[in-house]
Formats: C-alpha cells, sequence, structure tokens
C-alpha cells in the first residue's frame, strides 16, 4: 500500500464511509441545508420534497458516519433536531484537502505494462 497519512490502513475504512454517505446527491443536499444550521424533519422534508421514510434513512446514513447529530426537543420529544458535527466536518474538510492536494501529485515513470517494459528493458541496455 502507498505510505501515505491519506491512506492510512486504519483511516480508509472511516473514509470510505463518509464518502460513500456523501456520494448520494440527496445526502448531499441534506447535508449541505444542515451546513446553514440547525433544522429538523419538517423543515428539511419540506426544503427538499423527501419522503419522510426517505429522509430518515438519508439523515440515519449520515449520522452513522458521523457527519451529522440529532437531538430530541426538550419541550416535545418527537421533534428531532439534526446539525452537522463541527468537529467531524472539520476533520474531514483537512483530511480531503490534504488529500486532494495537487501538490502532492509525482511525476513518475510507470514501468507497468507493454510500455514501462520498453522504457525498462531499454534503460537496463544502456538506450535512452
Amino acid at each position: 500500500m502507498v505510505n501515505s497519512p491519506f491512506m492510512d490502513e486504519q483511516n480508509l475504512p472511516e473514509a470510505a464511509a463518509v464518502l460513500k454517505a456523501l456520494a448520494d446527491p440527496n445526502r448531499l443536499r441534506i447535508f449541505s441545508l444542515l451546513m446553514q444550521g440547525d433544522s429538523c424533519n419538517g423543515e428539511l422534508n419540506e426544503r427538499l420534497g423527501l419522503p419522510p421514510n426517505l429522509l430518515s434513512h438519508h439523515l440515519r446514513v449520515l449520522r452513522e458516519a458521523g457527519l451529522v447529530r440529532s437531538r430530541h426537543d426538550a419541550v416535545d420529544a418527537r421533534w428531532i433536531y439534526y446539525t452537522v458535527d463541527r468537529e467531524a466536518t472539520q476533520r474531514w474538510q483537512t483530511w480531503l484537502s490534504g488529500l486532494l492536494n495537487p501538490a502532492r501529485i509525482q511525476a513518475r515513470q510507470c514501468l507497468c505494462g507493454p510500455e514501462g517494459q520498453q522504457i525498462e528493458r531499454v534503460g537496463v541496455e544502456g538506450y535512452a
């Protein structure tokens, strides 16, 4: 495996879960709305037009990925409020910024496949 803090074996399953959670367009929409502030099911449903069961599914996936937290209303516990987990968002923003940093791209001659074998053979024979 590539030696990189972004490809740390311990981070990969969690990173994959976060990326998978955000890979759905509806979850991206929900996450984006929650970045604007706390919201409840009713408001999210009204703004997104998703059926309640589908909205609940997407919120559960985002919670399980650690991106969103929920809390019950202090007055009427039937109401649930959702918020983006600020610490998790900061962590993944930093991680993704590092992973996708163009400065990490390095020039490297590929030595696999027919082209690579030809380059390797020419290099060994002293041609270049």
